[in-house]
């Protein structure tokens, strides 16, 4: 098992080698907020405030990026992104529900044209039955239209790899939500 891991985790980055050193997304994604004259906010738990360090790796990111939150526990999330405590009671922290109220509460409470949110386990510890390693939960909205996504990427992948690939999948969502309401 321990081969196999380290394989899927070697696999991952020279995979992802030349995106990380070319920003291939984050600059595709400032693009389309210069653009478009988009301000975005993001609301991480799961991947810790890395989409808003990515999106900052891009050279004149203050023009685009409004105010970005890591709400790692339930408290910050309902007090900063009025997330409503019966929601994270009835489906848990890592659901559809939470990721589509955290954008809400972006939208509602900040002055900013887009947002995003994510929620997941990215391991090792944290799974239940029902919610592996693995799983994000990621939630895109403006003014207009509210969606979320569910994304399980490999479980052998290693923490930091994990979050790394959520980020990747933020991002490429967003790209998507981008490409259709602009």
């Amino acid at each position: 098992m321990l081969l196999k891991k380290l394989f899927v985790n070697i696999s991952f980055i020279l995979k992802n080698i030349a995106a990380i050193v070319f920003l291939k997304r984050e600059k595709k994604i400032a693009e389309y907020l210069l653009k478009n004259a988009l301000r975005i906010s993001t609301a991480e738990s799961c991947t810790g405030g890395l989409i808003s360090s990515r999106l900052t790796d891009v050279s004149g990111s203050s023009a685009f990026i409004f105010q970005n939150f890591v709400t790692y526990a339930n408290q910050a999330k309902t007090e900063l992104l009025e997330v409503n405590p019966k929601t994270i009671e009835e489906n848990g922290v890592v659901s559809s529900e939470v990721a589509s109220e955290m954008v809400k509460g972006l939208l509602n409470k900040y002055n900013c044209s887009i947002a995003l949110s994510t929620t997941g386990i990215a391991g090792p510890l944290g799974a239940t039955e029902n919610k592996p390693v693995g799983l994000i939960y990621i939630g895109i909205a403006n003014k207009e239209v509210t969606k979320t996504y569910r994304y399980e990427a490999n479980p052998l992948l290693a923490r930091r790899l994990m979050k790394y690939e959520f980020s990747n999948k933020a991002f490429d969502l967003l790209i998507d939500f981008l490409k259709e309401n602009y």
